[in-house]
């Protein structure tokens, strides 16, 4: 019997018995099967360095999260790959090595070439590929197809299970609350999602729970759109928590150049606030973001800020400043305090790459407990912003109202999801990136 025939006996049994005794296998081996979630991955491609690549490598082998080595303790059972570019593919060698079988459609992963789901969760990574752009500079991925697909078999099957889908839901506002409102339908737990709040914060800083935040700045140096959504993704994963909790965003407005500045001066957005930022992702004082310098590069960068006004009247401000790739940073102003609160989130060693090593870890925890770390609403809500400040920017940057933005909801603690540090007593800034998989926690446990 070949892997495809055993995974499809094998699935077909685990439904057949809901968890009983397989006929003629050991008890011990069944129990040690049955409390492997199996995980189908559905992916637009995998390559180096791809989200496909450096969240599946968290799935194959164990890894480092806070100092600990962690495994998984599930199975990826199938892939689905829209796109093998020639030369750069990873999906068919890692699908070899590891045994895992590549099916040809969405619904063929998710059933493992039989009539019903027979997994226990599903990791959708719309992310890089050879997509189309749209007029207002989004990249088309087919997260919504994915999950369209992806609820085809659920609906058929008469059951779901839990879906994690990366990064914002969908480029369309219409799409992204449609995804929201079907895993309510259909009660599955959906997460999706940035990386970035998940990292070490320096200096530390935790929110104060049900804070008066009066205005808050996020701060990257990236791309427009791809890097704007994490930047706001980190906005709101720490003003989310504010007295009152989330109730929405009434306005968005997209500035770039001069325009950013007139703002400044106009009092639409704090410049000590950013200043505050900076200098925490700096590690020393920045006096002047205007006349900014990218260290080492001895050049400046164009600047664009997405002002956010929140429907409680906070005041939002998410600005592209400088030109690396692994800056992101936060401040805020709370009532009563004289100084602002601010920090940086650290990345780790690799780049971006070892992100995702907390980001597994969240997928993982909603797989096996059912349910998500932290609200999907938050992404829904950023994603609805980011649609937004991409309509005021092709519409040569006026503001936009947005009452359909009153998405609404509570906090949660997901303290125990974030890097605190402590891997980076493992993984240094001398330890040589992996080529590959990452075989780090494997070789530590030898």
């Amino acid at each position: 019997m070949d892997r495809r025939q055993w995974l499809r006996t094998f699935a077909a049994l685990s439904l057949a018995t809901a968890g009983g005794i397989v006929p003629g296998v050991r008890a011990d081996q069944s129990d040690a099967r049955a409390a492997r979630p199996r995980v189908a991955l559905v992916l637009t491609e995998f390559t180096y360095r791809s989200h496909a690549h450096v969240i599946v490598e968290n799935f194959l082998e164990p890894y480092y999260f806070n100092g600990k080595l962690t495994e998984s303790g599930m199975e990826i059972v199938s892939f689905y790959v829209d796109q093998f570019p020639e030369g750069r593919d990873m999906a068919r060698d890692v699908a070899k090595r590891y045994g895992i079988e590549i099916f040809p459609t969405i619904a063929e992963a998710l059933t493992l070439g039989g009539k019903e789901l027979a997994v226990d969760g599903v990791v959708s990574i719309g992310e890089h590929g050879d997509y189309p752009m749209n007029e207002r500079q989004q990249r088309m991925y087919p997260r919504k197809r994915f999950f369209d697909e992806i609820v085809a078999v659920f609906r058929q099957s008469g059951r779901s299970v839990p879906v994690f889908s990366d990064k914002h839901l969908s480029y369309r506002w219409d799409w992204a609350a449609e995804m929201d409102q079907v895993a309510k339908e259909l009660q599955f737990p959906l997460m999706a999602g940035s990386s970035v709040p998940l990292a070490q914060r320096r200096p530390p800083l935790e929110m104060p729970v049900n804070a008066e935040i009066e205005e808050a700045v996020s701060i990257h140096s990236g791309g427009i759109e791809s890097y704007d959504f994490h930047a706001l993704e980190v906005l709101q994963s720490m003003v989310e928590s504010r007295h009152g909790g989330e109730t929405g965003v009434s306005e968005v407005h997209f500035l770039e150049g001069d325009e950013v500045w007139k703002a400044a001066d106009e009092g639409r957005w704090s410049p000590a606030l950013a200043l505050a930022a900076m200098s925490a992702a700096e590690g020393k004082a920045v006096t002047s973001l205007k006349d900014f310098i990218e260290p080492g590069t001895g050049s400046q960068h164009p600047i664009h800020a997405i002002l956010v006004k929140y429907r409680d009247g906070l005041r939002g401000t998410m600005l592209r400043v400088g030109a690396s790739s692994t800056r992101w940073c936060f401040a805020c102003q709370v009532a009563g305090r004289p100084d602002p609160l601010a920090t940086s989130f650290y990345v780790g060693p690799w780049q971006n790459r070892n992100l995702f090593k907390a980001l597994s870890h969240s997928i993982q925890t909603l797989i096996r407990e059912q349910r998500s770390p932290y609200p999907v609403e938050r992404t829904l809500l950023t994603t609805g912003v980011l649609a937004a400040a991409m309509d005021s920017h092709s519409e040569r940057n006026i503001p936009v109202t947005t009452p359909h933005l009153d998405v609404k909801y509570s906090a949660v603690d997901f303290t125990s999801m974030r890097e605190m540090g402590e891997t980076w007593k493992f993984i240094t800034d001398q330890s040589p990136e992996p080529k590959d998989i990452d075989l780090t926690g494997r070789h530590a446990t030898r």
